[in-house]
């Protein structure tokens, strides 16, 4: 595939031992997303396609930022999965009724000259959240009202888990060890995140200061 290797899916501790346990994504609802521009869409994508259900599950393709670690791995019990990107996309194609794409962004203007088709709808953004580079799984049921589907998926698509920036240092290596101790996930390499205190950053200027710390 085109463009990145790798997909980010930024959760928490919960979400993480739940994956890792039962080898499988879970969709949910887009009605709680605090963008409401967003779920506005999949929900007319829902009524113009005369379905009962439609459910998501949000990635992004950018490198590490604050951003993404604030608005959707807030506090200690972050987590950054990585997974590896056509790994991924070829576990969930086969699956009846779901389809995984990037997120097009457009403006006002955009969208108002050239109204989205039905298939564009679950895939489209307000201009201003490109940065956020979002890659989209999206799942619709004409037979069943649901809030939650099940995708499964192998575990050697991960390729890495980085633990929030905000988690207390001493913390790590346990939450790093009970992670490793789930079937199968012994070799996938895990970290906490160096975002707030990077070393070789601060030594760049500082080569002093932290040899006595």
């Amino acid at each position: 595939m085109m463009g990145a290797v790798r997909l980010m899916r930024y959760t928490n501790l919960a979400s993480t031992i739940h994956i890792l346990r039962n080898n499988c994504l879970t969709l949910l609802s887009p009605k709680t997303w605090n963008d409401q521009n967003d779920s506005a869409y999949i929900a007319e994508y829902k009524r113009r396609k005369k379905v009962k259900s439609v459910l998501a599950l949000c990635f992004t393709e950018s490198i590490e930022t604050y951003h993404h670690w604030s608005n959707f791995a807030p506090g200690c019990d972050g987590v950054c999965i990585e997974f590896d990107k056509q790994g991924l996309v070829d576990a969930v194609r086969d699956e009846p009724d779901v389809d995984a794409q990037q997120v097009q962004y457009k403006t006002i203007k955009d969208v108002q000259r050239n109204p989205p088709g039905d298939e564009e709808l679950p895939f489209l953004k307000r201009l201003p959240y490109e940065p956020e580079k979002e890659f989209r799984i999206i799942f619709k049921s004409t037979k069943v009202n649901t809030e939650a589907k099940r995708l499964p998926i192998l575990l050697t698509a991960i390729k890495h888990i980085t633990l929030s920036p905000w988690m207390p240092e001493a913390l790590e290596a346990s939450v790093t060890a009970t992670l490793k101790s789930i079937p199968e996930c012994d070799a996938i390499p895990m970290h906490r995140s160096t975002l707030l205190n990077n070393e070789d950053w601060r030594k760049a200027v500082e080569p002093d200061l932290l040899s006595t710390v």
